[in-house]
């Protein structure tokens, strides 16, 4: 049996129910932990896991409610969300009340939407910046496309020099003692790329092919090794091979490995390049765009927001983060090492941008409303259908990704209210 109490704190949108277990589901929930604590406990004079209760509680107290407390929780929750018909939008937090072999008592605390308003969101006047493409980022765009495409061709004669790729082996040594991660064998170094230590590649430079040299250099004071942080070491080093870059030429060949339809000419080139550019800078404009209106119209919202919503959002992008470390084959301890930052550092990093992603949602949820703006299920259906083909899953895949037909449809009516208020403030 259980009890029920709601009452709403000071701010509305912040109730706390209070769900008392009692009767026999407690009981049999204590009886069942009881059980299993009395499994694996021997107390003299009885057989292992058959110590009658009032002799185990003498021993060990009455430690079993609090894993009685454990088994009906979850009920407990889904009774504080049924009787109290509330929505929460974030996890509701729990405290045990009180606890004893007759009862216990939960207390829910359970976030709901907070209200919103929204005094001005029309007629803002914001238009989004033109693109322009110039001659020069055209020029440094066709650079970048021509050193993609550099082939290297074996140096016989001469030195090594900046821009070249010496082959080297290599071994470091710090006072004497060769130190761990410091060899290495027919590595490829790009002269000038700042790769390793600074000063190496400086000395490499004017090495011939088979010269062998010591090179003294110092570890910056900031090294991720502290044994070798700040200290100097010297690197034996060998060159095995000196390659150079071979600046590709705006020729048949070039466009032929080019392989891009049409492109036939520096003149052809230049022009999908423009366009390659323009794409970009419409989508990047685009995204400024919106951002603006967003910013905009959030000025004239009144909402309190709870830090609890806040900190979920922060939750989330601390997620994103790490995911896109791991692709970079970095983790989130390895990050911090690296910046000499800590998890708090982070969190107070994504605090404003979680906030700004909080409030943008409550208030474009609201103009939603107040616009009546409505997804049919059937458009949703079809999205999911376009977007399952776009990643190549299978539409059932999809929506289990993505959260389901409902998450579809709220994301499209989110995205026709940002359309509506781009048309309402030009």
């Amino acid at each position: 049996m259980a009890k029920k109490e709601t009452k709403k704190t000071k701010n509305n949108n912040v109730h706390e129910v209070i769900i008392k277990i009692e009767g026999k589901e407690w009981k049999d929930a204590c009886d069942k932990a009881f059980s299993k604590k009395q499994k694996n406990v021997k107390i003299d004079g009885f057989r292992k896991g058959k110590a009658p209760r009032n002799i185990y509680e003498k021993k060990y107290g009455k430690d079993y409610l609090l894993d009685a407390a454990d088994l009906v929780l979850q009920d407990a929750y889904a009774k504080a969300m049924e009787e109290s018909d509330l929505v929460p939008v974030v996890q509701p937090g729990v405290d045990l009340n009180s606890i004893d072999e007759k009862y216990v008592e939960f207390k829910f605390k359970i976030i709901t939407k907070p209200e919103v308003k929204v005094k001005k969101y029309k007629g803002l006047n914001i238009k989004p910046a033109k693109v322009k493409v110039t001659d020069e980022e055209i020029n440094h765009e066709l650079g970048h496309l021509l050193e993609k495409y550099t082939e290297l061709a074996t140096k016989e004669k001469g030195k090594v020099e900046k821009g070249n790729i010496a082959i080297i082996d290599f071994e470091g040594f710090k006072d004497g003692e060769a130190f761990e991660g410091g060899k290495g064998e027919n590595y490829s170094l790009e002269i000038g790329s700042n790769t390793f230590i600074p000063g190496f590649e400086d000395q490499v430079i004017g090495m011939k092919v088979g010269e062998e040299k010591d090179i003294n250099v110092t570890f910056p004071e900031d090294y991720g090794a502290k044994d070798l942080a700040g200290k100097p070491v010297v690197f034996k080093v060998k060159v095995n091979e000196i390659k150079e870059k071979i600046q590709r030429e705006l020729d048949e060949d070039f466009f032929e490995d080019l392989a891009m339809e049409g492109v036939n000419s520096e003149e052809t080139l230049k022009e999908e390049i423009k366009k390659s550019i323009e794409a970009q800078k419409e989508m990047d404009n685009e995204n400024k765009y919106v951002d603006e209106i967003l910013e905009k119209v959030s000025k004239n919202v009144e909402v309190d927001i709870p830090e609890e919503m806040v900190n979920e959002e922060i939750t989330r992008l601390m997620g994103r983060f790490e995911e896109q470390m791991k692709m970079q084959g970095i983790s989130l301890d390895l990050y911090y090492q690296f910046t000499k930052t800590t998890e708090e550092d982070l969190k107070n990093q994504l605090e404003k941008e979680a906030y700004s992603n909080v409030l943008y949602r409550l208030m474009l949820e609201e103009i939603m409303n107040l616009e009546k703006i409505e997804v049919s299920s059937e458009d949703a259906e079809k999205e999911a259908e376009e977007l399952a083909k776009k990643y190549q899953m299978k539409k059932e895949e999809f929506l289990a990704q993505f959260g389901g037909l409902d998450m579809i449809q709220y994301d499209l009516e989110m995205r026709k209210t940002v359309e509506l208020l781009k048309e309402l403030n030009k």
